[in-house]
C-alpha cells in the first residue's frame, strides 16, 4: 500500500484543481477521511480474519462497491455541505476509490478485491510502480521508506499535482476571458 500520505494526495488534488466554491473545504476534509478510510481494515488482522478474506485487507473496504454505497450514503450530510449531490458523490466516490487504485499499483500484497461481493478476485494493474509502504513509522525511516517516498512522489505526487495546476491555470484563465 502506499503511505497514508500520498492517499490524501488525490482529493487534495481534485480540490487544487477544481476550487474551494466546488469543493468546500469541509467536504475536501470528508474526501481526505474517505481517501484514508480503506485501510480501517487493518482491524481485521486483529479479529484473525485472514488478509485473502473477503474482509481481509485490501478486501470489501476497497471495493467499487463499498466506495458507492459510502458516498451516496453521504447524502444525508448534503445540506451541510451545500454542494449538489452529484458534486458530493462523485467527489467522494473518486476520493475513496482511488485508494484501492493506488493500492493496486503497489509492488506487493495480494492484490484488491474492486469486486467484493460479487466476486473475491484480487486485482494489480500490470503498470506497479508505487514501492509497498513499510508497516509502522520507524520502518518509514530507513533506505526501505525512502524508496517509497520517492516512488511515491514520482508516480502519484508529481503527475496529479502537476495536473491539478494545469487545471487550476485553465480555470482561471476561463474565467478572465469568458
Amino acid at each position: 500500500m502506499p503511505t497514508i500520505m500520498t492517499h490524501t494526495v488525490v482529493p487534495i488534488s481534485l480540490w487544487l484543481a477544481l476550487g474551494k466554491k466546488t469543493i468546500p473545504v469541509k467536504l475536501l476534509l470528508v474526501g481526505i477521511f474517505f481517501s484514508i478510510l480503506p485501510d480501517a481494515d487493518v482491524i481485521a488482522f486483529k479479529l484473525g480474519i485472514p488478509y485473502e478474506a473477503d474482509l481481509g485487507h485490501r478486501g470489501f473496504s476497497h471495493s467499487i462497491g463499498f466506495a458507492l454505497s459510502l458516498s451516496v450514503f453521504s447524502c444525508v450530510l448534503l445540506r451541510w455541505f451545500q454542494v449538489k449531490a452529484t458534486v458530493l458523490i462523485s467527489f467522494l466516490f473518486l476520493s475513496i476509490l482511488s485508494h484501492g487504485v493506488l493500492d493496486a499499483m503497489t509492488s506487493g500484497g495480494l492484490g484488491v478485491g474492486f469486486l467484493i461481493p460479487y466476486s473475491s478476485e484480487r486485482f494489480f494493474f500490470d503498470y506497479r510502480p508505487i514501492r509497498v509502504s513499510p508497516i509502522g513509522i520507524k520502518n518509514f525511516l530507513t533506505a526501505r521508506g525512502l524508496v517509497v517516498f520517492k516512488s511515491e512522489f514520482l508516480f502519484v505526487w508529481i503527475p496529479l499535482y502537476m495536473l491539478a495546476g494545469f487545471l487550476f491555470l485553465a480555470r482561471r484563465l476561463r474565467r478572465k476571458n469568458p
